[in-house]
């Protein structure tokens, strides 16, 4: 069964060593400077370059339409064959939306309620960023039901940084 792993920066070598993961989503402020993993190819690559904000900020790079559609194009492509790694600077929100997200596309059928609630059983500190999944919900036609589920698990418990876990596509 493919799996998504989610992350912190810090614990990315770690994860990927110890979940196999061959493909990685980068989700960083632009022009983060991420050492290449040398495990994941540069075709399985994917660094989205935006800030962990929820409305737009003097200074900052919201995350838009551009960010959404190129995750969706990068995890429509992945094989699957190995797992794919996550991470955003602390795990907690970039992050966590763009594995709410990609499994809500990947799994079309799967209710969004019930993918809000798996993040939120295996990670207490999750908090989806509001923006990207917004963004992503009307993209994908999920008729504020992507929003809805996020905001039913509410805002994660207080970190530093999160625990990384993984979630299963189906």
């Amino acid at each position: 069964m493919p799996r998504l792993h989610v992350c912190p920066l810090s614990r990315v070598d770690e994860i990927i060593a110890r979940s196999g993961a061959r493909s990685m989503v980068s989700l960083l402020s632009p022009g983060a400077c991420v050492a290449p993993a040398p495990e994941i190819a540069e075709g399985r690559r994917l660094f989205i370059g935006m800030s962990d904000i929820s409305a737009p900020m003097q200074g900052h790079v919201a995350p838009d339409l551009r960010h959404v559609e190129s995750l969706l194009a990068f995890v429509r492509a992945w094989d699957r064959a190995a797992p794919l790694l996550i991470h955003c600077w602390a795990g907690v929100s970039r992050s966590t939306a763009a594995a709410f997200v990609a499994v809500c596309a990947l799994a079309p059928t799967r209710s969004e309620f019930d993918v809000a609630r798996s993040i939120r059983e295996a990670s207490p500190t999750a908090t989806p960023n509001a923006r990207f999944v917004a963004i992503a919900d009307a993209h994908l036609g999920r008729e504020g039901r992507m929003i809805e589920a996020v905001a039913s698990i509410g805002r994660g418990a207080d970190c530093f940084e999160g625990s990384p876990f993984s979630l299963a596509i189906d």
